[in-house]
């Protein structure tokens, strides 16, 4: 007899023989809301008042910090992928963090609303050092699956790489602990227009980056940097942004200080841009793991 398993996102799961010891992790329902001034309440149901000195503390920090470098692509599946094709697809897409060095933290999931470059599916991945990153891409295990459970199931797919920073500590590097357990993931992509490197583009990126600060009780963690990846040339900058929910997310992209930012600081220097979010589940239970890496051992890579 078989059972679903989830795993950080709930659209990623795939089946299992039976075991008493794994219990699959239950979805919970986030109500709606708006205006950054909400009250929320508790876990679940709602959230604290935002304040930069609330019970949240929040990983975008002025303290000691460490480099990382973050990976983002995005998906466009075809139109007739079925289920058991997207779930494969996530499935070995999610597990290549066990079947390779350097990787410290992913998130994938399907987009949660349209974007205006019909992108479907977001993957975000998180490196320690460039040199990991630049590893992954020529490495035979990530090809494979790429080729063979990927491709076959999109007509599109683009990659994005940026250098940023994250407090200095375990959690916050490796995105791990309750706080990153559950939310929304934003992945932003952006390409500037030249004659706004300099002042204007920094004013821009700053001014989001104080705004996310403000809002502990909303946001976990914040990063964004100038795209290196050579293969990319339509986006200049990557913006990741984890919210706690769903209503977060909502709250603060809904509020009049987002949107007077974005349209006084954004959008008079911006030539294009495309943006998704996708919810993330609790993380995969060893027991899963141990299964998927199983399962991925044997992709033939001869």
């Amino acid at each position: 007899m078989l059972i679903q398993a989830y795993s950080q996102n709930p659209h990623f799961f795939f089946f299992l023989p039976q075991n008493p010891s794994i219990s699959p992790h239950l979805s919970f329902h986030v109500s709606h809301s708006r205006g950054l001034k909400s009250l929320l309440g508790r876990r679940n149901e709602s959230m604290p008042r935002i304040s930069a000195s609330g019970e949240h503390s929040p990983t975008i920090i002025l303290g000691k910090k460490r480099k990382v470098f973050e990976h983002i692509s995005l998906l466009k599946a075809k139109e007739n992928i079925s289920e058991e094709e997207e779930n494969n697809m996530l499935d070995y897409l999610y597990t290549t963090q066990y079947q390779m060095r350097g990787i410290v933290a992913v998130s994938l999931g399907r987009a949660c609303d349209q974007n205006n470059e019909n992108y479907t599916h977001g993957v975000y991945m998180r490196f320690q050092r460039k040199e990991d990153l630049e590893k992954f891409y020529v490495n035979p295990f990530y090809s494979r699956v790429l080729n063979e459970h990927v491709m076959p199931y999109c007509h599109g797919l683009i990659h994005v790489d940026y250098e940023s920073e994250v407090e200095d500590d375990m959690l916050p590097i490796f995105r791990k602990g309750e706080e990153f357990n559950y939310g929304v993931e934003f992945v932003l992509l952006i390409k500037f227009r030249q004659d706004s490197f300099g002042k204007p583009l920094e004013d821009a990126l700053n001014s989001l980056e104080r705004l996310t600060i403000d809002n502990p009780s909303l946001i976990v963690q914040f990063t964004q940097g100038l795209n290196f990846n050579p293969s990319c040339k339509e986006f200049t900058h990557g913006v990741v942004i984890r919210f706690r929910s769903i209503k977060a997310f909502e709250i603060f992209t809904g509020s009049s200080d987002y949107k007077d930012m974005w349209k006084s600081k954004f959008q008079p220097i911006i030539q294009k841009t495309v943006s998704l979010h996708f919810s993330v589940e609790p993380v995969l239970a060893p027991e899963v793991v141990l299964y998927l890496n199983k399962r991925l051992a044997t992709i033939n890579l001869t």
